[in-house]
Protein backbone atom coordinates (compact mmCIF):
# COMPACT_ATOMS: atom_id res chain seq x y z
CA UNK A 1 0.00 0.00 0.00
CA UNK A 2 1.33 2.84 -0.58
CA UNK A 3 2.37 5.82 2.12
CA UNK A 4 1.99 8.40 -0.55
CA UNK A 5 -0.43 11.39 0.80
CA UNK A 6 -2.00 12.93 -2.42
CA UNK A 7 -3.85 16.16 -3.01
CA UNK A 8 -4.49 16.43 -6.98
CA UNK A 9 -6.54 19.60 -6.88
CA UNK A 10 -5.80 23.04 -5.18
CA UNK A 11 -5.57 26.71 -6.58
CA UNK A 12 -2.67 29.33 -5.87
CA UNK A 13 -2.92 33.34 -6.22
CA UNK A 14 -2.29 32.48 -9.97
CA UNK A 15 -5.92 32.02 -10.36
CA UNK A 16 -8.19 32.62 -7.57
CA UNK A 17 -6.58 31.08 -4.55
CA UNK A 18 -5.64 33.26 -1.52
CA UNK A 19 -1.80 31.93 -1.18
CA UNK A 20 1.15 32.12 -3.65
CA UNK A 21 2.46 29.00 -5.46
CA UNK A 22 5.34 29.27 -2.80
CA UNK A 23 3.28 29.39 0.10
CA UNK A 24 0.53 27.06 -0.90
CA UNK A 25 3.44 24.07 -1.59
CA UNK A 26 4.74 25.12 1.73
CA UNK A 27 1.22 24.71 3.66
CA UNK A 28 1.00 21.62 1.72
CA UNK A 29 4.13 19.93 3.20
CA UNK A 30 2.71 21.01 6.40
CA UNK A 31 -0.19 19.33 6.33
CA UNK A 32 1.64 16.36 5.54
CA UNK A 33 0.96 15.95 1.69
CA UNK A 34 3.52 14.10 -0.63
CA UNK A 35 2.15 14.20 -4.01
CA UNK A 36 0.52 17.65 -4.73
CA UNK A 37 -1.10 19.11 -8.05
CA UNK A 38 -1.58 22.62 -8.60
CA UNK A 39 -4.61 23.26 -10.85
CA UNK A 40 -5.02 26.90 -10.83
CA UNK A 41 -7.94 27.50 -13.45
CA UNK A 42 -7.09 28.26 -17.03
CA UNK A 43 -3.39 29.11 -16.30
CA UNK A 44 0.03 27.49 -15.31
CA UNK A 45 1.35 30.55 -14.78
CA UNK A 46 2.27 29.21 -10.98
CA UNK A 47 4.35 26.25 -11.86
CA UNK A 48 7.48 27.24 -11.99
CA UNK A 49 7.64 28.76 -8.63
CA UNK A 50 5.60 25.78 -7.15
CA UNK A 51 8.10 23.38 -8.59
CA UNK A 52 11.40 25.21 -7.32
CA UNK A 53 10.04 25.15 -4.01
CA UNK A 54 8.36 21.71 -3.96
CA UNK A 55 11.96 20.77 -4.78
CA UNK A 56 13.73 22.25 -1.94
CA UNK A 57 11.43 21.03 0.48
CA UNK A 58 11.33 17.22 -1.05
CA UNK A 59 7.65 17.36 -2.31
CA UNK A 60 6.58 15.79 -5.76
CA UNK A 61 5.05 18.38 -7.40
CA UNK A 62 2.43 16.90 -10.53
CA UNK A 63 1.94 20.20 -12.94
CA UNK A 64 -1.92 20.60 -13.17
CA UNK A 65 -4.70 22.50 -14.60
CA UNK A 66 -8.51 22.98 -14.34
CA UNK A 67 -10.39 23.76 -17.43
CA UNK A 68 -13.59 25.41 -18.02
CA UNK A 69 -15.29 23.67 -20.25
CA UNK A 70 -18.73 24.09 -22.05
CA UNK A 71 -20.96 20.71 -22.99
CA UNK A 72 -24.82 21.06 -23.71
CA UNK A 73 -25.04 24.34 -22.12
CA UNK A 74 -23.50 23.85 -18.53
CA UNK A 75 -19.54 24.53 -17.76
CA UNK A 76 -18.09 21.82 -16.29
CA UNK A 77 -14.66 21.95 -14.66
CA UNK A 78 -11.94 19.55 -16.29
CA UNK A 79 -8.46 18.93 -13.78
CA UNK A 80 -4.90 18.24 -15.86
CA UNK A 81 -2.83 16.15 -14.77
CA UNK A 82 1.03 15.58 -15.20
CA UNK A 83 0.51 18.15 -18.15
CA UNK A 84 3.62 19.62 -20.24
CA UNK A 85 2.26 23.00 -19.55
CA UNK A 86 4.70 24.41 -22.81
CA UNK A 87 2.67 21.97 -25.02
CA UNK A 88 2.13 24.02 -28.01
CA UNK A 89 -2.25 22.68 -28.17
CA UNK A 90 -2.52 23.39 -24.76
CA UNK A 91 -0.91 27.10 -24.57
CA UNK A 92 -3.22 27.81 -27.75
CA UNK A 93 -6.11 26.85 -25.94
CA UNK A 94 -4.65 28.87 -22.62
CA UNK A 95 -4.69 31.68 -24.84
CA UNK A 96 -8.10 31.48 -25.77
CA UNK A 97 -9.57 30.99 -22.28
CA UNK A 98 -7.69 33.99 -20.68
CA UNK A 99 -9.52 36.09 -23.69
CA UNK A 100 -12.84 34.48 -22.85
CA UNK A 101 -12.50 34.97 -18.98
CA UNK A 102 -11.27 38.55 -19.87
CA UNK A 103 -14.43 39.31 -21.93
CA UNK A 104 -17.00 37.61 -19.04
CA UNK A 105 -14.81 39.82 -16.25
CA UNK A 106 -15.62 42.82 -18.28
CA UNK A 107 -18.94 42.19 -18.66
CA UNK A 108 -19.51 41.22 -14.86
CA UNK A 109 -18.66 44.53 -14.05
CA UNK A 110 -20.54 46.24 -16.67
CA UNK A 111 -24.03 44.36 -15.01
CA UNK A 112 -22.49 45.59 -11.80
CA UNK A 113 -22.59 49.40 -12.92
CA UNK A 114 -25.71 48.92 -13.96
CA UNK A 115 -26.84 47.68 -10.38
CA UNK A 116 -25.00 51.08 -8.97
CA UNK A 117 -21.93 49.06 -8.43
CA UNK A 118 -18.91 51.01 -9.76
CA UNK A 119 -15.24 50.68 -10.02
CA UNK A 120 -15.22 46.96 -10.25
CA UNK A 121 -12.98 46.02 -12.90
CA UNK A 122 -9.92 48.30 -12.04
CA UNK A 123 -10.23 46.86 -8.34
CA UNK A 124 -10.51 42.82 -9.49
CA UNK A 125 -7.81 43.43 -11.98
CA UNK A 126 -5.50 45.04 -9.27
CA UNK A 127 -6.47 41.89 -7.24
CA UNK A 128 -5.64 39.53 -9.32
CA UNK A 129 -2.49 40.62 -10.65
CA UNK A 130 -1.14 38.75 -12.96
CA UNK A 131 -3.32 35.73 -12.58
CA UNK A 132 -7.03 34.95 -13.91
CA UNK A 133 -9.43 37.26 -12.95
CA UNK A 134 -12.39 34.62 -11.36
CA UNK A 135 -15.89 35.31 -10.07
CA UNK A 136 -14.05 34.96 -6.60
CA UNK A 137 -12.42 38.24 -7.24
CA UNK A 138 -15.68 39.80 -7.95
CA UNK A 139 -17.08 38.28 -4.74
CA UNK A 140 -13.72 39.43 -2.77
CA UNK A 141 -14.37 43.34 -3.98
CA UNK A 142 -18.60 42.84 -3.32
CA UNK A 143 -17.22 41.97 0.49
CA UNK A 144 -14.95 44.66 0.60
CA UNK A 145 -17.06 47.56 -0.40
CA UNK A 146 -19.86 46.36 1.54
CA UNK A 147 -22.54 45.21 -0.92
CA UNK A 148 -22.45 41.81 0.80
CA UNK A 149 -20.76 40.57 4.05
CA UNK A 150 -19.94 37.07 2.96
CA UNK A 151 -18.30 35.66 -0.03
CA UNK A 152 -20.92 32.77 -0.61
CA UNK A 153 -23.69 36.13 -0.24
CA UNK A 154 -22.51 37.73 -3.18
CA UNK A 155 -22.74 34.65 -5.67
CA UNK A 156 -26.60 34.50 -3.78
CA UNK A 157 -27.07 37.89 -4.36
CA UNK A 158 -25.17 39.10 -7.80
CA UNK A 159 -22.66 36.38 -9.13
CA UNK A 160 -24.26 32.90 -9.41
CA UNK A 161 -26.87 31.78 -12.53
CA UNK A 162 -29.92 33.96 -12.47
CA UNK A 163 -28.45 36.92 -10.68
CA UNK A 164 -28.30 40.13 -11.62
CA UNK A 165 -24.27 39.86 -12.63
CA UNK A 166 -24.49 36.40 -13.81
CA UNK A 167 -22.60 36.20 -17.10
CA UNK A 168 -23.35 33.27 -19.13
CA UNK A 169 -20.06 32.01 -21.04
CA UNK A 170 -19.02 29.58 -23.57
CA UNK A 171 -16.08 28.07 -22.40
CA UNK A 172 -14.21 25.44 -24.87
CA UNK A 173 -16.08 22.56 -26.12
CA UNK A 174 -15.11 19.40 -23.64
CA UNK A 175 -13.81 17.68 -26.45
CA UNK A 176 -11.84 20.53 -26.74
CA UNK A 177 -10.23 20.92 -23.54
CA UNK A 178 -9.76 17.01 -22.93
CA UNK A 179 -8.11 17.07 -25.95
CA UNK A 180 -5.38 20.09 -25.28
CA UNK A 181 -4.92 18.01 -21.83
CA UNK A 182 -4.44 14.56 -23.83
CA UNK A 183 -2.02 17.00 -25.88
CA UNK A 184 0.05 17.72 -23.43
CA UNK A 185 0.27 14.21 -22.14
CA UNK A 186 -2.10 14.44 -19.60
CA UNK A 187 -4.84 12.70 -17.69
CA UNK A 188 -7.73 14.21 -17.97
CA UNK A 189 -10.17 14.16 -14.76
CA UNK A 190 -13.94 15.37 -14.53
CA UNK A 191 -13.52 17.57 -10.88
CA UNK A 192 -15.92 17.46 -8.41
CA UNK A 193 -19.10 15.84 -10.37
CA UNK A 194 -21.82 16.43 -7.46
CA UNK A 195 -20.96 20.23 -7.51
CA UNK A 196 -23.27 21.16 -10.34
CA UNK A 197 -26.54 20.19 -9.25
CA UNK A 198 -27.30 18.11 -11.84
CA UNK A 199 -29.35 15.03 -12.52
CA UNK A 200 -27.34 11.39 -12.00
CA UNK A 201 -28.78 11.11 -15.52
CA UNK A 202 -27.23 14.28 -17.02
CA UNK A 203 -24.05 13.48 -15.01
CA UNK A 204 -23.61 10.06 -16.41
CA UNK A 205 -24.49 11.35 -20.00
CA UNK A 206 -21.67 13.83 -19.72
CA UNK A 207 -19.51 11.39 -18.18
CA UNK A 208 -19.98 9.26 -21.43
CA UNK A 209 -19.33 12.18 -23.63
CA UNK A 210 -16.06 13.05 -21.30
CA UNK A 211 -14.76 9.42 -21.62
CA UNK A 212 -15.82 9.22 -25.66
CA UNK A 213 -13.62 12.59 -25.91
CA UNK A 214 -10.65 10.65 -24.22
CA UNK A 215 -11.53 11.54 -20.40
CA UNK A 216 -9.63 9.15 -17.82
CA UNK A 217 -10.57 9.87 -14.31
CA UNK A 218 -12.81 11.49 -12.16
CA UNK A 219 -12.96 13.34 -8.60
CA UNK A 220 -14.45 10.76 -6.39
CA UNK A 221 -12.77 12.13 -2.94
CA UNK A 222 -13.24 16.11 -2.64
CA UNK A 223 -12.47 18.35 0.28
CA UNK A 224 -16.25 18.29 1.58
CA UNK A 225 -17.34 14.69 0.52
CA UNK A 226 -19.68 12.94 2.98
CA UNK A 227 -19.48 9.37 2.74
CA UNK A 228 -22.72 9.12 0.64
CA UNK A 229 -21.23 11.86 -1.52
CA UNK A 230 -17.76 9.53 -1.83
CA UNK A 231 -20.26 6.34 -3.01
CA UNK A 232 -22.10 8.25 -5.37
CA UNK A 233 -18.53 9.50 -7.15
CA UNK A 234 -17.44 6.13 -6.89
CA UNK A 235 -20.38 4.43 -8.82
CA UNK A 236 -19.85 6.66 -11.42
CA UNK A 237 -16.39 5.81 -11.34
CA UNK A 238 -17.41 2.38 -11.64
CA UNK A 239 -19.90 2.90 -14.01
CA UNK A 240 -17.80 4.31 -16.28
CA UNK A 241 -15.07 2.64 -16.05
CA UNK A 242 -12.81 5.88 -14.96
CA UNK A 243 -9.81 6.11 -12.84
CA UNK A 244 -10.39 7.64 -9.40
CA UNK A 245 -8.59 11.12 -8.40
CA UNK A 246 -8.83 13.16 -5.16
CA UNK A 247 -8.36 16.59 -4.51
CA UNK A 248 -9.36 19.10 -1.90
CA UNK A 249 -9.73 21.52 -4.00
CA UNK A 250 -8.05 24.46 -1.60
CA UNK A 251 -8.40 27.79 -2.00
CA UNK A 252 -7.86 29.54 1.07
CA UNK A 253 -7.19 29.47 4.63
CA UNK A 254 -9.95 30.99 5.79
CA UNK A 255 -12.26 28.13 5.10
CA UNK A 256 -11.98 25.95 8.15
CA UNK A 257 -13.90 23.55 5.94
CA UNK A 258 -11.43 22.16 3.25
CA UNK A 259 -7.51 21.93 4.17
CA UNK A 260 -4.56 20.73 1.93
CA UNK A 261 -4.55 17.00 2.24
CA UNK A 262 -7.48 16.55 4.58
CA UNK A 263 -8.96 14.07 2.14
CA UNK A 264 -11.24 10.76 3.19
CA UNK A 265 -9.43 7.57 1.46
CA UNK A 266 -10.09 6.75 -1.66
CA UNK A 267 -12.24 3.61 -1.78
CA UNK A 268 -10.65 0.41 -2.30
CA UNK A 269 -11.99 -0.70 -5.28
CA UNK A 270 -11.55 2.15 -7.35
CA UNK A 271 -8.22 2.27 -9.62
CA UNK A 272 -6.04 5.54 -8.72
CA UNK A 273 -5.66 8.31 -11.19
CA UNK A 274 -1.84 8.24 -10.10
CA UNK A 275 -1.58 4.54 -11.56
CA UNK A 276 -1.98 6.76 -15.01
CA UNK A 277 1.21 8.97 -14.08
CA UNK A 278 4.70 8.12 -16.53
Amino acid sequence: MSSEVYDLHCHSTASDGALSPTELVRRAHRQGVTVLALTDHDTTDGLADAARVADEIGLKLIPGIELSATYANQCLHIVGLNIDPEQKDLREGLATQQAIRDQRALKIAEKLEKKGIKGAYPAVSQAAGSGEITRSHFADFLVAEGYVVTQQEAFDRYLSKGKPAFVPTQWAALDDAVAWIRSAGGVAVLAHPLRYSLTHKWMNRALSAFKQAGGQAVEVVTGRASADDIQLSMQFALRHQLHASVGSDFHTPDNQWVELGRLAPLPTNLTPVWALFD
